[in-house]
């Protein structure tokens, strides 16, 4: 028997404010947030069960929840690791090096785009546009950006990673 999904009730709370947050018959704009909540509360990925869950909490056909999900790379579709490393790699990263970057995490990685350790400790994920082009090349680490990135910058932060010492939040 498979087991049931649902929020801590905590987490419910938290969910029926932010749809209260929307007119009545509106409860579709709280999809992003909620997938975020979801997200986090179910593993760090949202799979099918999960999507479909919140798909009737928010009254909606679960092809609406899937649309919006494997849309924006913010959401894992799979299981990933404790450390998702995004790096930027349009316009001005691209021009700065963010390739350069990319195939070095690879390499000392030994994984390819969107795969994670054996170790369960990184997953690399090329993003499209972060939003910080004058700090290029950089990547998304948890909340957090990682700005003028440089190999030895890259080395650094993963072996902070390893370490343990790395804050997510």
């Amino acid at each position: 028997m498979s087991e049931t999904i649902a929020f801590k009730p905590e987490t419910l709370k938290q969910v029926n404010k932010i749809i209260a947050r929307y007119p009545e018959g509106k409860q579709k704009s709280a999809l992003i947030p909620i997938l975020h909540v979801a997200q986090e509360e179910f593993g760090g990925w949202l799979d099918v069960p999960v999507m479909d869950y919140v798909a009737v909490i928010l009254n909606i056909k679960p092809i609406e929840v899937y649309e919006v999900a494997t849309f924006y790379t913010m959401f894992n579709m799979k299981p990933v690791g404790k450390y998702v490393l995004q790096v930027c790699r349009t316009g001005p990263c691209l021009t700065r090096g963010s390739e350069k970057i990319l195939s070095h995490i690879r390499t000392q990685l030994n994984i390819k785009d969107g795969e994670t350790t054996a170790d369960g400790l990184f997953t690399l994920k090329p993003a499209e546009c972060l939003g910080a082009c004058g700090y290029a090349p950089m990547m998304q680490l948890g909340k957090f950006y990682q700005e003028n990135l440089t190999i030895e910058k890259v080395d650094e932060i993963l072996n902070l990673c390893r370490q343990g010492t790395f804050a997510l939040d």
